[in-house]
């Protein structure tokens, strides 16, 4: 008899503390779900007040294919000196990030020379741009001598993209199975071959997906490129691939450069009749091609990894 009368209040007590929990977990996942809907909400807003203010102007005839001296005012050298840009800076950065997210990973010993290099390498990507851009300002188009040029800009923006690359590779290596490591080792593979022929083919897909995101970031960079490649709008010849000397050959890497995100600065501060609606404009593409950088990446996320790794 006494055991049952302590059963039932220990019983109630159980059923009230259930209750208790259950309760606050409702609250937890409400506040939760509030917050990722706000988020949700302000980026939908942002994108769609853009696309409402700049879509009309994008879509005008001539926007996208004339320079920003013609009749019909356009953004073609603009829209190529950002590709342009985009793409000299990932062939600098790339490669010296997935050889560094490799040494850290497979060779760098576990010592304090290892934890100062990832230290300055959290340190380095934390640097606001401005500061970046002011140190290749004086240090590429000065003291190298590169003047304000795509190069510098280019340059300079790796110094920031670096950083990012190096953690996003480094972190997809680590998420391989250290079983894979082993069975290749175990087979008789070096250290390189196992890095070559296992670890960078299982790691693909998420270093694709970071290096298009990264691309998205330094595709719409602007305060770095005002002090190293310039924003007044660039004068290009098509027909003059070939001398590439020349201060109007769209190749020549130490050229001048006007981009996107920079242009928008350029008109924003030193407004003329009609430049407002070029801004929107040019804000709309800018905002798509960063979209669509984001839509890349998941897309050759997914499909090499069914291609690599048979998910």
């Amino acid at each position: 008899m006494a055991n049952q009368t302590t059963a039932a209040p220990e019983a109630r007590d159980l059923s009230a503390h259930v209750k208790r929990i259950g309760t606050q977990d409702k609250i937890a996942t409400g506040v939760l779900t509030a917050i990722v809907g706000l988020v949700l909400a302000l980026l939908a807003a942002i994108i769609i007040y853009i696309l409402v203010r700049g879509g009309g102007i994008a879509l005008t005839p001539g926007f996208l294919t004339n320079p920003s001296s013609a009749e019909v005012s356009g953004i073609l050298y603009q829209l190529f000196d950002s590709f342009y840009m985009l793409l000299i800076t990932l062939l600098i950065s790339v490669p010296i990030s997935l050889g560094g997210a490799i040494f850290l990973v497979e060779y760098a010993p576990d010592n304090w020379v290892t934890s100062a290099a990832k230290t300055a390498i959290e340190t380095l990507s934390s640097l606001p741009s401005i500061v970046v851009g002011m140190f290749g300002s004086l240090f590429f188009v000065v003291v190298l001598g590169w003047g304000i040029s795509i190069i510098s800009g280019a340059v300079a923006l790796t110094m920031f993209n670096i950083p990012i690359l190096v953690r996003t590779i480094q972190q997809a290596l680590e998420d391989v199975p250290r079983s894979q490591r082993d069975a290749a080792l175990a087979m008789g593979l070096t250290r390189w071959e196992t890095t070559v022929n296992v670890l960078l083919p299982a790691a693909m897909p998420a270093i694709v997906t970071g290096i298009v995101i990264s691309a998205g970031r330094v595709f719409g960079e602007a305060a770095a490129l005002i002090f190293t490649s310039g924003s007044a709008p660039s004068r290009l010849n098509f027909g003059n691939v070939l001398n590439f000397s020349s201060p109007t050959n769209p190749f020549n890497i130490f050229r001048p450069a006007c981009t996107l995100a920079v242009y928008i600065w350029r008109l924003t501060s030193e407004p003329t009749p009609g430049s407002t609606e070029i801004v929107w404009g040019t804000a709309t593409v800018l905002l798509v091609c960063v979209l669509l950088f984001n839509v890349l990446a998941r897309v050759l996320g997914k499909f090499l990894a069914r291609r690599l790794t048979a998910e």
